[in-house]
């Protein structure tokens, strides 16, 4: 019996043939070298395709100048370089170079003086190389995305730059990304459009006009392409632009911080801004209303719109010199509304400069650099009382005006409007009418139309679509106390048909008073009789509130004068009680006593001075003077508690000083913040001795034959300023003939001279000879005029 064969279950058997399985890691492996394998002859044949366009550039520019034929042209470059001992392409650079004297020769000039480490001429055909194989590359590039790439493998790579973004600029100051290398595919589409008024490091090199440069971009601030792949890289962004015109920015990224760029590196990178401003000139532009305008076809268009326009406006265009740089704009057109300020006919300005026609707007008011401005950046102007000024027979005339400059592809559209001298001042009247709550009406007496500004409304409290008030009516919207005074107005106004005013307070719907003045004059008709009244109504509430609380103030002011002279009439009734300016003469055996009080110019200034000469139970004579601070009724009143209180203490027969030391105690406790300078002295007949101490005053002045001198100056504050002191004492023996003085500060002191120097004074009028102690004070207060208005106090003792 036949066995039947086993079912195929698909599992191998032992035995079985078992087939190979293959390796996916190298496979793999095997893949990714032959596509890195075609990147790399993708990238070689770019390099030889673009070295291809250099060396046949080169073999043209020796055709044109040994006029030859192609094929000797080549023989002749290939002799040429070997010669040199240079390939083939870095020969074609150098030929190119010295044809062309371009910015891409001037780089390589500069790169080559500057040159460390290589001879100049490796360096200078490296350079050369490097950036007319990126020129030949871009100008044959299909679009701003293969100029990118080329100039970064080409030019950019070799300065450390790690990626390249070329922006094109909008007609609103916009950034598009046109093309990119080394930036992630979602980071371009992330940045392919950039709006106006977002702050970049591309906007603000077209915005300024100028080359910016970022050490660290993080460091910076500034948000930019490719920020978070190399956030601390430097950034160059440089504006691309031709003929005075920006096109776009070229902006150049590092990956790590960037220390400043040699000055051969940055020409190199201005060089190749310009070829990027020279490929992006050629691509198509969309101004703001949305067609295109290449060249002259958008200057037709932008004349007829200018046509549509109320407003003057004027359509220019570049003017370039020959080396390509913007001189001046030309005037492309003149719209129907154009008005010359020197009376020119348009025709005459059509074609015309604009610096020709027009040779103030190069001056203050910088409207050239403004028009030049807009130009480069796209960036609109707006602005408003603009001053412009005109030459009319060489004589300026200056006019104001708001004016609008716009860039329209390949043109510049300027509008201004002249300021309207009526519009101006009836726009200055109504807010002077605002401003002082004023509003003027007209009233029609024959048809009963009437007028009203609109402040009116506000100041009657009345809706808009209510009528208007009648002068007739005037008087049922006014207080009952004012009626009469509103009926005498009215006869005044329409039955004697004069100019007449009235005060009066207005009663509102909404509850609220007002007061009113409304001043009118009536206007006759044609046939003589009244037939318009003209006037305006004024809030004048604020002005009747303030006169009432100035009239209040004003009686308080009085009130208070009147309390203030009266009280400044006792206090001086109360010094000359105490203080008299002279006093009557001191029982004192072999002493002449004098005093000598002058108060203080003003009444309103009566001081605190104080002093007193009397004979104690001992037959030993008190002197003393002193000063409370301040003025007015408290140091009067202090001066009369530390006066009387230094009676009753030198009773007790102590020394100076520690009746200085009381009186401290007194001032610091028993008054009220009473302070006070003052100096005390205590005269013994029988010796002739005067002890005395001092408590912040001046020392006092000896007077010995014809030499005056202050006495030392004994330690002691002033009196009130501490709870407990001590007060030093010295005792002085007198002479016959000797003259003891004491003085308050108002004897010395003056505004502009110092104190050293006014008792230095004092002492030079002291020491003149004197018949009798009485003149001798006399001559003081004569000699010594304070111009502090202070009171001053001299006590003097001559010894007989």
């Amino acid at each position: 019996m036949t066995t039947p064969p086993p079912c195929d279950s698909g599992v191998p058997h032992p035995g079985d043939d078992v087939p190979a399985v293959p390796d996916t890691a190298a496979i793999d492996g095997r893949l990714a070298a032959t596509v890195e394998r075609l990147r790399g002859e993708v990238r070689a044949a770019h390099a030889a395709a673009e070295g291809r366009a250099l060396i046949e550039l080169a073999k043209g520019v020796i055709v044109e100048r040994l006029g030859c034929g192609p094929a000797q042209a080549a023989r002749q470059l290939a002799e040429l370089a070997d010669r040199a001992g240079l390939s083939r392409l870095e020969l074609a650079a150098d030929i190119i170079n010295q044809a062309a004297r371009d910015r891409m020769a001037e780089a390589t000039d500069e790169f080559v003086r500057t040159a460390v480490g290589e001879p100049p001429a490796t360096a200078a055909a490296s350079v050369a190389v490097r950036l007319r194989t990126a020129e030949s590359a871009a100008l044959g590039a299909g679009d701003t995305q293969a100029v990118a790439e080329s100039l970064l493998r080409h030019a950019l790579e070799p300065l450390g730059a790690v990626a390249v973004a070329i922006w094109t600029a909008g007609p609103d100051t916009s950034l598009s990304l046109r093309g990119h290398a080394g930036f992630g595919l979602d980071e371009a589409a992330r940045w392919h459009y950039v709006p106006p008024g977002v702050t970049t490091a591309a906007r603000q090199a077209l915005i300024g006009r100028r080359t910016v440069r970022h050490a660290s971009l993080t460091a910076s601030g500034i948000p930019s392409i490719g920020r978070g792949r190399h956030p601390d890289g430097g950034r160059v962004v440089v504006p691309a632009g031709t003929g005075g015109r920006i096109h776009g920015v070229l902006e150049i990224c590092w990956a790590r911080p960037l220390d400043p760029l040699p000055q051969v590196v940055e020409r190199q990178i201005e060089a190749l801004a310009e070829l990027c401003a020279h490929t992006l000139e050629t691509l198509p532009e969309a101004s703001p209303g949305g067609f295109f305008v290449p060249g002259g076809e958008g200057v037709t268009a932008l004349a007829e719109l200018s046509d549509g326009l109320y407003d003057p406006a004027l359509v220019l265009t570049p003017h370039l010199d020959q080396a390509g740089e913007l001189v001046d704009f030309r005037i492309r057109h003149a719209n129907a509304h154009f008005q010359d300020p020197a009376g020119r006919p348009r025709g005459s300005v059509d074609g015309a400069l604009l610096l020709e026609a027009y040779p103030a707007t190069a001056g203050g008011s910088e409207l050239f650099e403004r028009i030049e401005r807009v130009y480069a950046t796209g960036e609109p102007f707006r602005a408003r009382r603009v001053r412009l000024t005109a030459l009319v027979d060489q004589v300026p005339l200056a006019s104001l005006a708001d004016i609008s400059i716009s860039r329209y592809g390949a043109g510049v559209l300027f509008i201004w409007r002249v300021e309207d001298e009526s519009a101006r001042l009836a726009s200055l009247l109504q807010h002077a009418q605002r401003l002082g709550r004023v509003g003027a009406f007209e009233e029609d007496l024959v048809t009963g139309d009437i007028t009203w500004h609109g402040e009116l409304y506000e100041l009657f409290g009345r809706r808009t679509t209510e009528p208007p008030v009648a002068l007739r009516d005037l008087a049922g919207h006014v207080h009952p106390d004012d009626a009469d005074t509103v009926r005498r107005f009215l006869q005044t106004v329409l039955h004697q048909r004069r100019v007449g005013s009235a005060a009066f307070r207005m009663l509102r719907h909404d509850g609220v008073t007002r007061h009113i003045r409304v001043t009118a004059e009536p206007a006759p008709g044609g046939d003589g009789g009244l037939q318009t009244v003209r006037g305006a109504y004024q809030d004048i509430s604020a002005q009747h509130w303030t006169e009432v609380a100035l009239t209040a103030t004003r009686d308080r002011l009085a009130a208070t004068e009147e309390a203030a002279e009266e009280r400044n009439r006792l206090t001086l009734q109360l010094q000359h009680a105490i203080m008299p300016p002279a006093m009557p003469p001191l029982d004192a055996p072999g002493l002449d006593v004098a005093v000598r009080y002058r108060p203080a110019e003003s009444e309103s200034l009566v001081g605190g001075d104080w002093y007193d000469a009397v004979v104690l139970p001992s037959k030993k004579v008190l002197l003393c003077v002193g000063d409370v601070a301040g003025h007015g009724v408290e140091a009067a009143t202090g001066m009369v508690v530390l006066r009387n209180a230094l009676r009753g203490l030198a009773v007790t027969g102590a020394g100076p000083g520690q009746l200085l030391s009381w009186l401290n105690s007194v001032a610091h406790h028993l008054t009220a913040h009473v302070t006070a300078t003052a100096v005390c002295g205590v005269y013994d007949p029988e010796s002739r001795t005067l002890r005395w101490a001092r408590a912040g005053h001046l020392p006092p002045v000896l007077v010995r034959a014809e030499e005056a001198l202050d006495l030392p100056l004994l330690r002691g504050v002033l009196l009130g300023a501490l709870a407990e002191t001590e007060y030093e004492e010295t005792e002085l023996r007198l002479e016959p003939g000797d003259t003891v003085l004491m003085y308050t500060d108002g004897l010395v002191e003056r505004r502009d001279t110092a104190v050293h120097d006014s008792v230095a004074q004092l002492l030079t009028v002291a020491r003149q000879p004197s018949d009798s102690l009485e003149h001798r004070l006399d001559q003081l207060l004569a000699r010594s005029k304070s111009d502090t208005d202070d009171d001053t106090c001299v006590v003097g003792v001559q010894v007989c």
